[in-house]
């Protein structure tokens, strides 16, 4: 049960990967705006499945602790990033807010039945390697001018991986309150994007196609199986696995011909693909108990 349910985890970050391309298809939608319509869209799913069995609707009724984690857990983060990309050159802020998977492979030492082992952090820092050198492939430099917009991205890193680790501690909880969360999300993106932006329709039907692919996948079903995963399968793979995002999401640029491939790209790939390996040996490579002389 639990490899299969960090499988399924898994599958989020394949449709996380699949976000630049969609966001960059999408035309230029403002961010609080695309949010709301997406998570909207992400909202569907469940809402159809609670209609066709109303009795699950029961689920819904949660504590305010759960309905609180998971609201801020996705606004905040969303909300968070946006604000540190507006206040900061993409690549710092991205190098930044991608150190939610070392959190959390470091943080579940503190979750119950938990043990931090090495391949765990040494796996994770292959990952943050590889990404740093995906994200960072046209040079770094921070400087102090824009300290709101990595203040904004630390705490966006931050405020994931202490959904993820919370997540963790609701197991009992049904994923069905992730329609909930995304609701949320998608009301309170619109209250931003009202107040901070001007709005802009996609023109083409291509870019609508990209929007709803947005809120079907990685802004949408995604959190569900995160959900999933995170409370039933190996919180420290999926964590460490996590960096395996923004490479997939590159090598996915590449092949669409919205980015040119290099050496950068194989040699992160080895250190992620690495990474993932060692953080998950004990999964992949189980030991098998010696049969008697």
């Amino acid at each position: 049960m639990k490899t299969r349910a960090t499988l399924i985890g898994f599958t989020a970050i394949l449709m996380w990967a699949l976000l630049a391309l969609f966001t960059a298809a999408s035309g230029k939608m403002p961010p609080f705006q695309l949010s709301a319509i997406c998570f909207l869209i992400g909202s569907l799913p469940g809402i159809v499945a609670l209609l066709a069995r109303p009795q699950r609707a029961r689920l819904l009724r949660q504590p305010a602790k759960v309905w609180v984690t998971g609201i801020l857990g996705l606004f905040g983060y969303h909300f968070l990033y946006f604000t540190a990309l507006r206040n900061a050159p993409a690549v710092e802020a991205s190098l930044i807010a991608y150190l939610w998977p070392l959190l959390i492979v470091t943080g579940s030492a503190l979750l119950p039945g938990e043990t931090l082992r090495w391949n765990h952090v040494v796996g994770t820092l292959l990952g943050l390697g590889g990404t740093a050198l995906i994200v960072g492939r046209n040079g770094v430099a921070f400087e102090s001018a824009y300290l709101i917009g990595y203040g904004a991205a630390f705490l966006c890193a931050f405020t994931w991986a202490g959904y993820s680790l919370a997540t963790r501690s609701f197991e009992a909880v049904s994923t069905d309150v992730v329609t909930g969360y995304c609701l949320a999300t998608a009301i309170l993106s619109l209250v931003c994007h009202l107040l901070l932006e001007t709005t802009v329709w996609p023109q083409t039907g291509f870019e609508w196609l990209a929007v709803a692919g947005l809120g079907l996948l990685p802004v949408g079903a995604a959190f569900y199986v995160w959900d999933f995963g995170v409370k039933n399968g190996d919180i420290q793979i999926l964590g460490a696995a996590s960096y395996a995002a923004p490479l997939l999401s590159t090598l996915v640029l590449v092949l669409s011909g919205f980015a040119e491939p290099s050496w950068t790209i194989a040699l992160a790939c080895l250190l992620v693909t690495g990474g993932a390996v060692l953080a998950a040996k004990d999964m992949i490579f189980r030991r098998r108990v010696a049969s008697p002389a």
